[in-house]
Order: structure tokens, then sequence, then C-alpha cells
């Protein structure tokens, strides 16, 4: 009977070990032996098939402007009326194929803002042109399109709102988000809003670094436990979401050395900065056009964080550059004003692309 047991569960290993594995993965030397800079990632599909063709043929950049043509047009009016033309049927297959142009204009009045999600589309193509412009520091000249985080949905569906875990309950019992599994702390019991303190904030928000000199409490390190455990919840949002482990951007033997690091940390830096400006200067101010179902259960709109776009790959899409197909979303141009002027006396923040 023992004998049988034991050739029943050695059977059975590979099954357990194989739900264990949540895609392919790659493994590679990532500096001296005995450093613990082995990287591993999952590997990338092919991304040519995840990557939609371009409507038609591209067309030239020459001809009348877009804004001589067309009505109310605060963001593209620069390019050419074939530019946009061509950009507005990529636009519609990235985000709603299903309901078409109809689905941010009247038909009636294509000029009209009568529909909110034309307001957010707007807003949207700005902030597209703000990061292939401004945020080559982490975009590169691959660049991004809507479909990098939408991929044919309207609503990407990688997203997040600030939870509505302990907010009322009382003291006893108050588990502070953790033990509350989410996508955003990689299902762990870590706390579930530490992609709120450091995605959410602008550009004067508090980096995610716990490292000290010193032990603690004293004035060398003034770092709690709690905050500690934030910035990992934090670091294992990144891992999960690029599909990677720690070494893919730290020397495990130093992991606060920025010199002995490696040039993905560098990215990921500006990576972090670019997605809280994301939130922080063009979809927060949005709160006043999204409906209530748009929203998260504190009444927050429904943010990005680095899932939406990275999906569990290192590179979104395999790095494949399908942002050099449309022109119009590499130009420079203002983000519109979409919220109520602030009162008197209340700080306010200019969104206005470089």
């Amino acid at each position: 009977m023992k004998r049988i047991l034991t050739v029943s569960l050695a059977a059975s290993l590979p099954f357990v070990l194989a739900a264990c594995e949540l895609a392919p993965k790659e493994s590679y030397q990532n500096g001296y032996r005995g450093t613990g800079m082995n990287t591993v990632m999952i590997k990338a599909s092919a991304a040519a098939e995840d990557v939609p063709a371009p409507p038609y043929d591209p067309p030239g950049t020459d001809g009348r402007r877009a804004g001589e043509v067309y009505e109310n047009l605060q963001v593209l009016g620069d390019v050419s009326e074939e530019q946009f033309n061509y950009t507005m049927a990529a636009i519609t297959a990235w985000v709603a194929p299903a309901e078409g142009c109809n689905y941010c204009h009247n038909p009636a009045n294509m000029a009209s803002d009568e529909i909110y999600t034309k307001v957010v589309a707007r807003r949207m193509i700005a902030m597209n042109r703000n990061l292939n412009q401004s945020w080559t520091d982490h975009v590169g000249q691959t660049g991004v399109t809507c479909w990098t985080c939408h991929r044919g949905e309207a609503v990407p569906s990688e997203n997040w709102a600030l939870p509505e875990t302990g907010a009322k309950k009382t003291i006893v019992g108050n588990t502070h988000g953790q033990n509350d599994p989410v996508s955003n702390s990689a299902y762990s019991s870590l706390p579930n809003a530490a992609v709120a303190r450091y995605l959410l904030g602008g550009m004067d928000a508090e980096a995610a670094r716990v490292v000290s000199k010193g032990r603690f409490p004293s004035p060398e390190n003034t770092t709690s436990t709690m905050e500690a455990e934030e910035t990992y919840a934090m670091m294992m949002h990144i891992s999960q979401a690029l599909g990677v482990n720690c070494t893919y951007c730290h020397n495990a033997n130093s992991f606060q050395s920025w010199s002995s690091s490696n040039p993905p940390r560098r990215t990921a830096w500006y990576g972090l900065d670019m997605v809280r400006s994301i939130n922080f200067e063009y979809i927060t101010p949005l709160a006043p056009v999204f409906p209530e179902h748009r929203k998260g259960p504190l009444g927050d709109p429904l943010k990005v964080n680095c899932t939406t776009c990275h999906r569990g790959q290192n590179k979104p899409l395999g790095g494949y550059p399908m942002a050099k197909d449309y022109p119009a979303l590499w130009g420079m141009v203002a983000a519109p004003a979409v919220a109520e002027e602030p009162a008197e006396g209340e700080e306010t923040t200019t969104t206005v692309a470089p």
C-alpha cells in the first residue's frame, strides 16, 4: 500500500509542478558567477501575432491640416486630413471595434462633445502623444499606441482603483489592506494600496525606496517596517507585470546600488514616473467626466499600472514598434482641461505636454 501511494505521488508530481508554471520561461546568467544574478523571465509571444495591422496603407503627411477641415479638433488638428482619418480608423479598431465611431461620436454631429467617451478619448490621445515625445527614457523609440493598453477593449482589462478594504472598518479588525490579495500586490498578503502610494501622486510623490544606512528607529533611518512592506508590494507588482525576477533590474549583492544594477532598472525608474504622470495629470482630472459605472468603489477613475501595458512581458507586445505606422501619435500638443476651475486659493496643476 505504501509503495502504491509513493508511486501515485511521484506520478502526480509533474502535474502539481506544472500548475505552478504560469507560462514558458527562459533563464540566463546576468552577472558574475556566484552573485545570484540569474535572470528568469517569461518567454515573449510572437509580437507580430499580437499587433493588428494598419487599417489600410499609411497615407502621407502632406495636404490640408485636419483642423482646417473638421470642427472642434482640439487634438490632432495639426496633422494632415488623410493622417487624421487613418488614425481615427485605427483607434476605432483598437478601442471600440464592435461599437465603431458611434462609441465616441454623435453621427448627426461629429463635432459635438455630448458623449463623454469623446472627451476621454481626446485626453488619452493627447496623453499618447506626450508619452511618445516626452517619455523616451521609458518608451524609447518604440513608442506606444492606444492598442498597447486597450487591446480591443473600451476599458483596458488591467486597471486599478483605490481599494475599499478597511475604509469602513473600525480600529478593531482593520487589516489596513493586508491579507486581501489583489493583482496590484501580486496576490500577496502585503498592503493592497501600495500602488496608490507610488503611482498616484504628482511628480513630487514619494519614490519607492526604503534603503537605510542605520538601525531603526534612529535619525539615520526613519523608515518603518510598514513602509518597507508597501515598497516590497510595489516591487512584486513590477516583477509580476513584466514577467521577470528581481535580478532583471537589481544586483543581488546590493539591491540599492545603482552603479552595479542592470540597465533595465533605469528604464523602470522612469516607468514609475511615467505611470504616475498618466494617473495624476491625465486620468484623475477626468473624474467629473466619467459616469459612476466607470469608477472604482471610492469614486475615483480606473487608472493604469505596469500590467496595463506589459501584460507579463518585459517589453509590451514583445517590443514590437507598432507606433511607427502612426506618425500622428508622435506630435506635441497640450492636454485639454476638463476639470472645473479650482476655488480661490486652491492649488492646481496645469497639464501641458512639453
